[in-house]
């Protein structure tokens, strides 16, 4: 069995909290609120009213509120766009990146722990603290959220062993999923090209929320053209924007370049073929569609 544990210091935890919590939370962000509970969690995010993508993140039931796992390089921007749209709401905006931290370990290993189920997004308590099956997809495996001062202890009751991060990051990318650099994805693409739809991060059936107007158009209109796929480094390097062309005819660009590259792509255009080699201005790559992603 697979004891490893990777601490996620990339990530943020803020907490919204007070009367109005729910309320609040629901008419904003992409998924349904009411399904977070103490037994579960879900995968959501926040657009721009033309439902392109700003931030994305999970949301944990924690006592009267909701515990906000993020990305940290975001958590600063996504507490001020929170603050922005409290107005006269009844909540709370904390952030508690200094108190509590992530961990992620395997999916057998989760299901090994007395108390948990084989659901997504699946939540219960160890020691008072909650543990996840993440939501998106069951190959990230299960998440900790817990006090840094707890952490340690809770790690060697659960017998895991720390490992390097950069393993993580590389199952994620390898399963089609985006570890890090969210804020190259800022603005420059729809929320539900992001495969928010394939990962439970959107809830069609939900009243209004920030940019949920052109999500619900894009989706029944069938008007989906584009989706983020992974990108797989032959030689060389990529650049940030650089655009993606197969036969002469432009089919993507990629967002981000660095050690775990996405791009935008039309996969539905004729001329992209996911066996081809694509030539870059300083390198060679493929773009691989994930086995989830029924496209």
């Amino acid at each position: 069995m697979n004891n490893s544990v990777y601490i996620l210091e990339d990530r943020a935890i803020l907490y919204v909290n007070g009367e109005d919590a729910q309320s609040f939370l629901q008419n904003l962000i992409s998924n349904n609120i009411n399904k977070v509970n103490d037994n579960s969690s879900c995968f959501a995010s926040l657009l721009t009213p033309q439902g392109k993508f700003l931030y994305e993140f999970i949301v944990i039931k924690h006592k009267s509120g909701y515990f906000i796992d993020c990305e940290k390089s975001q958590s600063e921007e996504i507490f001020k766009q929170l603050n922005l749209y409290k107005i006269r709401s009844k909540v709370e905006i904390l952030n508690l990146s200094n108190e509590f931290v992530v961990a992620s370990f395997g999916y057998k290993k989760y299901l090994s722990i007395e108390g948990s189920k084989d659901i997504l997004g699946f939540t219960f308590k160890y020691r008072e603290d909650p543990i996840l099956l993440d939501p998106r997809n069951k190959d990230l495996g299960a998440r900790l959220i817990i006090n840094l001062e707890k952490l340690y202890l809770s790690l060697k009751k659960l017998e895991l062993k720390n490992e390097n991060i950069k393993n993580y990051y590389n199952e994620c990318h390898k399963l089609g999923i985006v570890p890090k650099n969210l804020d190259k994805l800022k603005n420059k693409l729809f929320g539900i090209e992001c495969n928010f739809e394939e990962l439970n991060g959107i809830d069609f059936k939900k009243g209004c929320y920030v940019g949920q107007e052109n999500t619900a158009r894009i989706k029944l209109k069938n008007k989906l053209s584009k989706r983020l796929l992974p990108i797989k480094i032959i030689d060389g390097k990529l650049s940030e924007d650089e655009k993606i062309f197969c036969n002469d005819i432009e089919i993507g660009k990629v967002l981000i370049n660095e050690e775990y590259p996405f791009a935008l792509v039309k996969f539905s255009d004729e001329n992209f073929d996911k066996d081809f080699l694509f030539k870059g201005k300083n390198g060679s790559f493929k773009i691989f569609i994930p086995e989830w992603l029924k496209i």
